[in-house]
């Protein structure tokens, strides 16, 4: 491949990236800088061609050098293809040495002596695409650093760090803020800035734990602060504490501070310059595209990581933009991770916990309780799932749903997600009552499903419960089951037996599985030692506390979306099973809001077309917490009828 195929080609005042570090190998080359990496392989020549290029390359000279090559010949064409393949992965950069040229030295003559480039004009150089705007973008900023006390260590460190960038830094006392709360702000020319606008991040600390938000006007870095705080306090409360979650002994170092506003500080500098935020230099795959992150650093043992995060306040453009719904599960399970982080997630995030994962998998997350000093407990919510990602999900949209108001809202991953567990959970409740005149599937229709099988085996010979399942359908004309095991009652006439799973799917098989899987996960769940009054997700088992819905295949589109399927494995396989319920799906839904539709507690805008679910809303911001922050990241959250307005 040439140059010429590839439509990118190195101007010739070009120069190699300052900081690109080169590795020679055996027929081939391997750079690697601060924007990119390239390994060019193929050929001996290929060294020995670098060997002629480096030093003019390095040094600004490419103009003459490449001038000085025969045009057409296989030295030129192969300096051409490798200046390609180095512009093409950003290890390029227009014009001569800063140093070299602030200096009126001949280019020629610079060499690549880094040593002698300023520290700035090295690090823009080594980051920025074009490291002169960059330079044009400081030279003009202004910082200021606001804090209680000035001469605090934080915001002393703040004003060093700044100053080093290149900046004029004022010191501010700002009686507002907290002791522990720094605000760092910039004003200039920077890309997106009005005129006069400034840009701003908010460095603090609570307890052990420092944070630094990300870019954003000052209104907006100060709400952030605030929300994070408000986050991390919880945290480190004295509860977590006992859990292992406080400082550890010897308190803070010295040094905390110091990085902590050099992280701010670096942060600020490159929203001033116009480069890349720092948060999306490591393609960290837990970062989510489109989603602010926030540094969280912990004191002991010293660490520090971006973390996708949205508060409450959301003013800036970039923090009213809403994602798409997740297209995989694996995609939705990132999100629920960010959502659901320790620290700063502004929901309870699911995790197995130490929970037993045979004979089905089980997770577990605690709702938030009353403020710190008000009276009342935290609550616990239990599930499982025939797989573990599958029972975080349904856990985590169960956990949101509370938190929202129980019955006045519907959580899922995506559109088709939370309409298919809002359709059966109305269902479920519409058709709870006794089955007098509904008619009931005969055990043969449904007791050979290899997943119900499974389970039922497994509740009633390995977890030895005495159980009984009754399959009914929901109308004559209708292809919708609902599934009810029930705990085998002492006396039969008089009881019908506590439930212990339900479901409620198209065919009496895959009913019959679910509600099996339900009381599996039930029986297991009380016998793990789980908190009285917890709730289940996937299983279906419906509670006091968690009033678990009977969700089943409403996952399943999603869980099988672009996941691979192997030949052999069919519905006894929980891949294949998962693929066959997708195809069913959608003309289940349709069949259940035929059979519901204006009921109670149908949503807002459901009630349409019942091939197609309603979308997420966009506008997040006016949503009450959590539903806007679900929606901003991609979920949707469907509201019901019953919800007071």
């Amino acid at each position: 491949m040439t140059a010429r195929d590839t439509g990118v080609a190195a101007a010739p005042g070009d120069r190699l990236r300052p900081g690109t570090a080169v590795t020679p190998l055996r027929a081939g080359l391997h750079l690697r800088g601060r924007r990119g990496s390239v390994t060019l392989e193929g050929s001996t020549a290929v060294p020995v061609v670098w060997g002629l290029l480096e030093e003019p390359l390095r040094s600004g000279g490419l103009g003459p050098f490449r001038e000085g090559l025969e045009p057409g010949s296989a030295l030129r064409v192969a300096v051409d293809t490798l200046l390609a393949r180095l512009a093409e992965h950003d290890l390029l950069v227009p014009g001569p040495p800063p140093a070299a040229e602030a200096a009126g030295v001949d280019p020629a003559d610079a060499d690549a002596d880094a040593a002698a480039e300023p520290a700035v004009a090295r690090w823009l150089g080594a980051t920025a695409r074009h490291p002169a705007d960059a330079a044009a973008a400081l030279a003009a900023a202004r910082a200021e650093v606001l804090a209680r006390d000035p001469g605090s260590p934080l915001a002393s460190a703040a004003v060093r760090a700044l100053a080093a960038g290149g900046l004029p830094v004022t010191r501010t006392a700002d009686a507002a803020l907290p002791a522990d709360r720094v605000l760092l702000t910039v004003r200039g020319p920077g890309p997106g800035a009005g005129p006069g606008a400034a840009r701003a991040v908010v460095a603090g600390r609570v307890g052990g734990t420092g944070y630094a938000t990300a870019p954003g006007s000052a209104a907006q870095a100060l709400a952030d602060a605030v929300a994070l705080e408000a986050r991390l306090d919880g945290a480190t409360s004295p509860a977590a504490a006992e859990g292992g979650k406080a400082p550890g002994p010897g308190g803070v170092p010295a040094s905390f501070p110091v990085l902590l506003a050099g992280a701010a500080a670096h942060r600020l500098l490159c929203a001033a310059a116009g480069l890349p935020d720092p948060a999306a230099e490591g393609e960290d795959p837990r970062l989510l595209p489109g989603i602010p992150a926030v540094l969280l650093a912990e004191a002991r043992p010293a660490r520090a990581d971006h973390h996708s995060w949205l508060g409450p306040v959301r003013i800036d453009a970039d923090r009213l933009t809403a994602l798409a719904p997740p297209a995989v599960l694996d995609e939705a399970m990132r999100r629920i991770a960010a959502l659901g982080e320790r620290r700063c997630g502004p929901l309870p995030g699911p995790e197995p916990e130490d929970l037993p994962q045979l004979p089905v998998p089980l997770a577990a997350c605690t709702l938030p309780g009353p403020p710190r000093g008000a009276p009342g407990t935290s609550r616990t919510l239990t599930g499982g799932g025939p797989r573990l990602d599958l029972a975080r999900l349904e856990l985590f949209c169960r956990a949101a749903e509370l938190l929202l108001g129980e019955d006045a809202f519907t959580v899922g991953a995506d559109p088709g997600h939370a309409l298919g567990r809002f359709l059966r959970h109305l269902a479920s409740r519409r058709y709870a009552g006794p089955p007098d005149h509904r008619t009931a599937v005969a055990p043969a229709m449904w007791s050979a499903h290899p997943q119900y099988r499974h389970w039922w085996t497994t509740l009633t010979d390995r977890l030895g419960t005495a159980a009984r399942t009754e399959v009914h359908r929901l109308t004559p004309h209708a292809e919708a089951y609902r599934a009810v095991v029930r705990r085998a009652p002492r006396d039969a006439a008089h009881d019908a037996g506590t439930v212990l799973g339900e479901g409620i799917e198209a065919t009496p098989g895959d009913a019959a599985a679910f509600a099996a899987l339900a009381a599996v996960t039930a029986v297991v769940t009380a016998g793990s030692g789980s908190p009285a009054g917890a709730g289940a997700g996937t299983s279906g088992l419906a509670d006091t506390a968690g009033g678990a819905r009977p969700s089943g295949g409403a996952v399943a589109p999603l869980a099988s979306a672009a996941a691979r399927t192997a030949a052999w494995e069919d519905h006894r396989w929980t891949g294949g099973w998962l693929a066959d319920l997708a195809g069913r799906e959608e003309d289940f839904r349709s069949t259940l809001r035929r059979l519901t539709c204006g009921g109670p507690g149908v949503p807002a805008g459901a009630a349409g077309a019942p091939d197609r679910p309603p979308a997420h809303a966009p506008d997040c911001a006016s949503d009450p917490e959590p539903a806007g922050v679900l929606r901003a990241f991609g979920f949707t959250v469907l509201r019901t009828a019953e919800e007071a307005r």
